[in-house]
This record gives structure tokens, sequence and C-alpha cells, in this order.
């Protein structure tokens, strides 16, 4: 008898050892979006982009070693991070963006570490935009990207940002292409779709993902794109 999604969340928390998926995709195709669907649903969501930002804001070695490179510009009187000023900076200059991130990439990587020993979730969800870029596909049990047309991510970049599409395309340019990270994709999650449609798709995602145990790429072998 099949279980119900209830049964399968306990059955799965029980076992201690949370499932790990990334999920990830250009900006602006929705992976924030798909991730608080799958917090609804019981999992607990690594949000490496927030971790990140936050390792560079306190005190410590990831603000030390952004100081260091990048000079006192980077952080604002108050002692915020100008990201403004270092976006500008390393996404203008591939040399300073490769910097950033082997200062950031590792932190982060020891952050998920931590979360993954305590996670009593049935499924750990690892967001963010450069799972591949950043070589974390290994780590993970399994990859989802979720797609949108390029139109569609570069409009709702620049309402949530205040960029210029040109900005907008700058910064896509230091990502896969969509094509590609389709192709690399364990599941793509189609998010040109309404957002109760994009629902049900995080719903049959979550029930996918916990499914397995444990979770590899061929749970997905016959439902390769949602």
């Amino acid at each position: 008898m099949k279980e119900n999604l209830p049964q399968l969340r306990s059955r799965m928390s029980s076992a201690h050892t949370a499932n790990t998926l990334g999920v990830t995709g250009g900006m602006g195709s929705g992976k924030t979006i798909v991730c608080g669907f799958l917090a609804e649903l019981g999992a607990e969501i690594f949000a490496a982009d927030q971790v990140a930002r936050q390792l560079m804001e306190q005190p410590g070695d990831v603000r030390r070693s952004v100081e260091r490179t990048f000079g006192p510009r980077s952080y604002r009187s108050d002692g915020q991070l100008d990201r403004e000023w270092l976006a500008a900076r390393v996404f203008g200059a591939a040399e300073d963006l490769a910097k950033l991130n082997a200062i950031v990439h590792p932190a982060v990587r020891d952050a998920f570490d931590q979360v993954k020993l305590s996670c009593r979730a049935p499924l750990l969800v690892h967001e963010a935009a450069l799972i591949y870029e950043a070589g974390l596909e290994h780590r993970l049990d399994a990859v989802a990207v979720v797609t949108a047309p390029e139109d569609v991510r570069i409009r709702r970049v620049r309402q949530r940002d205040g960029l210029t599409a040109r900005q907008v395309l700058q910064r896509m340019a230091h990502q896969l292409p969509q094509a590609e990270l389709e192709c690399r994709a364990d599941v793509v999650v189609d998010n040109s779709v309404g957002k109760q449609r994009l629902r049900s798709k995080a719903l049959r995602l979550f029930e996918l993902a916990i499914s397995a145990r444990p979770l590899c790429r061929a749970t997905f072998r016959n439902c390769r794109r949602l």
C-alpha cells in the first residue's frame, strides 16, 4: 500500500539522517519560492547565499579575508557589507569574483556540514545559485534545477533588485547557461507556470526526495522534469 505524505515524513525523520537535495537555478528562476514551498512541507532549508552574507558581515575569518582582499571600502561606516560596491567590483572582474568565491565557498560548505549533522527534518535542502559552479553537487544526494524563460528571469531580477537589464545580464554571465543546468540536473522544475502549479510541482519534488533512502539520481529516472 502506498504511504501518504505524513507517513513518509514520519518514517524518514525517524532515521535521523536527512536526504540532501540541492536546489539551484539562474537568477530570477524562482528557486527561493520553490524552497519556500519545500519548507512548508517539512524540509529544512540551508540558504547558502544568505549564509554567505552573514559570514561576510559577522566578525571572523571570512570578514577579515574580505577586508584584506578588497579593502575597507567593502564595508560601510555602520559596519555592514557594502553589497552594491562589492557586487559592482566582482561582477566586473572575473579575477575578483574568483577571489571572493575562494574566501566564501569553503566557509559556506563547512556551515552546511554542521547543519547536516544536526538536521532532524526528513529533507535538507541546500539552496544556492552556484551549486555546479562551486562543485557542490558531489556533496549532495541529488540536485534540482529551477528554470524559467530568460526574459521572465530578467524582469523578475530588475523588479526585485532595481538593476538595469545590462547589469542583470552581466551577472547572469557568471552562471552556467540554463540549458547546461538542465542537462546536468537530476530533476528540472519548470517555473514558467503559475504559482499554484509551481506549488504542486514542489509537493511532487518533496515526495520524490523523501521516498528514497538514500536519495540519488536514479530516484528521478522516471520523472526528470516537473
